[in-house]
């Protein structure tokens, strides 16, 4: 699974134009092109310059994620993403913590940081969707990928993917927009309907 995202991730990378690279991503402040480099990071990001990068930002992880991969993004070209993706489409070494599904969520919340902005339509797998909602709800994803708090009294129902998690009021969408707002993206938040949407979108803004 996480093979065949990188190098379906690889197919859409090379085929965007350079005013589309430099378009804002869902991400935060990254460019496409800088979410399209940070999906490289598993084995282009040794300790060696993680290192100075968490000394400079105060050990802040986020912080110093986000400068080494405009770093990277700086020393590849999208063209250069591409055959990174394919030529690692197989790499394995699982993250700790988060392991094979932290990667295989990531690719999928990452594709759609780039396809959303540049209308481009996708259509996710839906039981690899279905995995990434559990892992997403599981604690193994507290921290890294969902604040603490964010699912507290709350019950998600997927509308489309055999899937839910949680009691309390409810928030019901598609696995593509339940994946999303788990993980902060809050251009999803009006996709969404249930008693539950307002705490969702008060816990996102806040």
């Amino acid at each position: 699974m996480i093979a065949d995202e990188r190098r379906r991730m690889a197919e859409l990378i090379e085929s965007l134009q350079p005013g589309q690279l430099r378009a804002r991503s869902l991400c935060a402040a990254w460019t496409v092109h800088e979410v399209a480099a940070h999906l490289c990071a598993p084995w282009t990001l040794s300790l060696r310059r993680a290192a100075p990068a968490l000394l400079r930002n105060g050990f802040r992880v986020h912080r110093a994620n986000a400068e080494m991969v405009r770093e990277l993004a700086a020393d590849l070209t999208a063209d250069e993403i591409g055959r990174e993706l394919r030529a690692h489409a197989e790499f394995s070494l699982a993250p700790p913590v988060v392991g094979p599904l932290g990667q295989l969520t990531d690719l999928q919340v990452h594709g759609q940081d780039i396809r959303r902005p540049l209308g481009l339509a996708r259509e996710l797998v839906p039981e690899r969707v279905r995995l990434s909602l559990e892992f997403l709800a599981s604690p193994k994803a507290r921290g890294s990928f969902v604040p603490r708090g964010r699912l507290e009294g709350l019950r998600f129902i997927a509308t489309d993917v055999a899937w839910e998690h949680g009691w309390g009021l409810t928030v019901r969408g598609t696995g593509e927009a339940l994946l999303l707002a788990l993980t902060g993206r809050p251009v999803v938040l009006d996709e969404l309907d249930g008693s539950g949407v307002a705490a969702l979108r008060a816990r996102i803004a806040g």
